[in-house]
């Protein structure tokens, strides 16, 4: 296959004290990555993290102007992106999270100028993101949103058999999120009808655009035990999800639901099902994780570009010691891959 058919994913490095910078080291060390790969982040940590590990890697550093090349086992392309501070695995640096930040904004750009053709991003930490300052951080996902001004996106995660347009029993699970990263207490508020029908809908015709499914099939969970129990267990129910997916499947969209959620993720409730959405993070992911934890991948959907991501954080306390796994990441990348390979466009 000709270089410029193989869809260009920049791979964000992450967290510069997390497991980020050796899993994209161990990645092209180990294997022939199924896409062309550009690592985002600092040449340096790479090149030292590839040694600690042993790994025999050339860190070669690109503009943005030069070509990526094919991919090429021991040879990892980086646009560079200095660290603010030295990094030591497992220690985590405040002043780095700028750099963490930049990280994501050079992804992003060069997927929106369409010189690459989806990005791939590893685990960040939040929380000393937030100690550095940058108040109201709450991930990758409301980042990007707010980057690409969107107003609505969809965080769903998909075990590596639900790649493709249906896979069998419980381990071909998508399940996507009606809330994300929301303390519990605020999850009700949050769940408006019209916000609702907006993440259905983007939920709808992503799964068509994305993974080829012409009809979608999406299982609702209650957000309430029971659904809600004919209201005696809380209306939200009644009064905002029934009614959305009332109107919603006048339309012709094919919706279950409200289904309480441990009866909705059995054998029989997910037959012939294409995604599940949850209510809130702790409700679905579980389940997923339980399913495919190491197998899955974190998609964006609602962004005008492809963005995938590892199933798991940033384990300070694997961090360089090798012991990474990279399930995860294959995934990702093999995932935004089929997703780029769907495009309309070719980036450079």
């Amino acid at each position: 296959m000709a270089t410029a058919n193989i869809p260009l994913l920049a791979l964000t490095c992450g967290e510069p004290a997390g497991i980020g910078p050796e899993l994209a080291v161990m990645l092209v060390a180990d294997e022939v990555p199924s896409a062309r790969l550009v690592a985002v982040g600092d040449p340096a940590l790479l090149a030292e993290r590839a040694a600690l590990l042993g790994r025999r890697v050339e860190v070669r550093v690109l503009t943005p102007d030069e070509p990526v090349p094919a991919p090429r086992r021991g040879v990892l392309p980086v646009w560079p992106v200095a660290l603010r501070a030295p990094s030591q695995p497992g220690r985590l640096e405040p002043a780095n999270a700028g750099h963490v930040l930049e990280t994501l904004d050079v992804a992003i750009a060069a997927c929106l100028s369409g010189h690459a053709a989806g990005m791939v991003t590893t685990p960040l930490h939040k929380g000393v993101i937030l100690d550095a300052g940058h108040v109201g951080f709450t991930g990758h996902t409301e980042y990007l949103r707010d980057a690409c001004g969107m107003k609505e996106v969809v965080m769903m995660l998909a075990t590596d058999s639900a790649l493709h347009a249906r896979g069998p029993g419980m381990l071909a699970l998508r399940v996507a999120l009606a809330t994300t990263h929301l303390p519990l207490r605020e999850v009700a508020d949050a769940i408006t009808a019209p916000r609702l029908e907006r993440l259905l809908r983007i939920l709808y015709a992503d799964l068509q655009r994305w993974f080829g499914v012409v009809a979608p099939r999406i299982a609702v969970c209650g957000l309430n035990p029971h659904a809600g129990e004919g209201g005696h267990l809380g209306r939200e129910e009644l009064d905002v999800i029934i009614p959305t997916l009332e109107g919603l499947r006048a339309e012709g969209l094919a919706l279950d639901g409200p289904l309480p959620a441990d009866t909705l993720f059995t054998p029989r409730h997910l037959e012939g099902v294409d995604a599940v959405l949850a209510m809130y993070h702790d409700q679905g992911l579980p389940v997923l994780k339980y399913a495919g934890f190491g197998r899955a991948a974190n998609i964006t959907l609602g962004l005008p570009l492809v963005r995938t991501s590892v199933d798991h954080g940033t384990a300070l306390d694997l961090a360089g010691t090798g012991r990474a796994d990279l399930g995860s990441l294959r995934v990702a990348v093999a995932l935004a891959a089929q997703m780029a390979g769907r495009s309309t466009t070719t980036p450079a």
